[in-house]
């Protein structure tokens, strides 16, 4: 069926607004998209009913847990994994610097891990910082500057007996390479016995993500990168965490194990925006044509229709950017492998430049490193301001892509 486009915008009140009578074409999602009504609704309806720690036989506290509990139900749902094996935390970066502490504890010198220069730096600078502290040698993973890809086959080579963590993202935040994390892990699996911990953050906007399907270890991933509130969510699959121990303090809880990485009072604002979110993608589920009793099968059938919906935009915004002179595209040049996120840059224009010109034009994208700083290196484009960066979501429309390719060919004169 055709994707409900129009149902979909109206269900993000953020698409509405106008500066000067113009609307914003919103290209900034990579960074953070926006939030969709049922994840603003619900935050602000458990603050008006009455918020409170948790744990207390009194009624907002009751009430609170029970909000907590249906959070973690829907976020396990969302990704394919058990209630107890979901942590909520600020975000990712601190939820992956807290899991990286904790695990290190076992690790000793002479041991070894493996990074990639394709990741955020979230997701390679807690691993830096473990490996500096305990004496550890840190191998890296390269990627294919022309192509954007992995260079899966060569990992067989980096790994030993002494690898502990191979750390990997699903989906690239600067040029959108979508990586085969269950072949990675499956390399792992047969050459060593590592641990393998995945940033999930850009890929799970765009594509139905199955922990099990993977087979990892441990995942972590934005809400507020799939429409709903600032907050990280850390998945760890049943027994991974069993006797590694948390920084916390001591009369927190210990067990589930996932859940000792609830440090301190959480959002549960935040967390009520994130069922807010998934019932929203349940919503879409059904929008979309899926009759199945089971919310996970519904969500999986919104995810999908999202990336079938954004697969045709990319393809056309491809297309569009393929008749600006002088533009360089980083990542896959087509929507195979590749969620909708695209990086490149303007012969002659600095990308800080063209990111103030279309921000002129109330078109909203990033310009700059994007805290990738291993990817804009290995592009050799540090000293020249980085990457342009244009990012699509299920809620953008072929109008704006038009608008954005209009805009550019303005800025190029061509």
């Amino acid at each position: 069926m055709t994707f409900p486009i129009d149902a979909v915008r109206a269900r993000f009140p953020a698409l509405a607004v106008t500066d000067g009578g113009r609307r914003r074409i919103y290209f900034d999602a990579p960074g953070g998209t926006q939030a969709c009504d049922a994840a603003i609704e619900a935050m602000a309806g458990h603050l008006r009913g009455g918020t409170a720690n948790s744990g207390g036989g009194f009624a907002s506290s009751v009430a609170t847990d029970a909000a907590s509990e249906a959070a973690h139900a829907a976020m396990a749902d969302l990704i394919g994994a058990e209630p107890d094996e979901i942590a909520f935390g600020p975000n990712m970066t601190s939820l992956t610097l807290a899991v990286s502490r904790a695990l290190a504890a076992n690790w000793v010198a002479g041991d070894e891990l493996v990074v990639t220069r394709l990741d955020h730096d979230a997701n390679v600078a807690p691993w830096l910082r473990v490996a500096a502290d305990r004496g550890m040698t840190v191998r890296w993973l390269d990627f294919d500057p022309a192509t954007g890809m992995l260079d899966i086959a060569a990992l067989p080579d980096v790994l030993t007996a002494r690898t502990r963590l191979v750390t990997v993202g699903l989906a690239s935040n600067a040029i959108g390479t979508l990586n085969d994390v269950a072949a990675i892990v499956a390399m792992v699996r047969a050459h060593s016995n590592a641990l393998v911990f995945v940033d999930a953050v850009q890929a799970v906007p765009h594509v139905a993500v199955d922990v099990v399907a993977l087979g990892a270890d441990l995942l972590v991933c934005s809400p507020y990168k799939f429409f709903g509130p600032h907050m990280g969510v850390l998945w760890a699959r049943a027994g991974v965490l069993d006797g590694v121990a948390a920084y916390k303090v001591r009369p927190a809880k210990n067990t589930p194990a996932a859940a000792t990485f609830e440090t301190g009072t959480p959002s549960f604002e935040g967390q009520t925006g994130v069922d807010g979110t998934i019932a929203y993608l349940d919503w879409l589920g059904g929008a979309v044509g899926c009759r199945s009793n089971d919310r996970r099968g519904r969500l999986r059938a919104a995810l999908t229709a999202c990336a079938a919906y954004e697969h045709d935009l990319g393809t056309a915004l491809l297309t569009g950017l393929g008749t600006i002179a002088g533009l360089t595209l980083y990542g896959p040049p087509t929507m195979a492998g590749r969620v909708p996120t695209f990086g490149f840059t303007l012969a002659g224009h600095a990308p800080d430049d063209v990111a103030a010109a279309l921000a002129a034009d109330n078109i909203f994208v990033w310009s700059g490193h994007f805290y990738a700083v291993e990817v804009i290196a290995r592009l050799g484009l540090t000293a020249h301001g980085g990457l342009i960066r244009v990012g699509l979501a299920h809620y953008s429309t072929i109008a704006e892509v038009d608008a954005l390719v209009a805009a550019l060919h303005r800025i190029t004169g061509a």
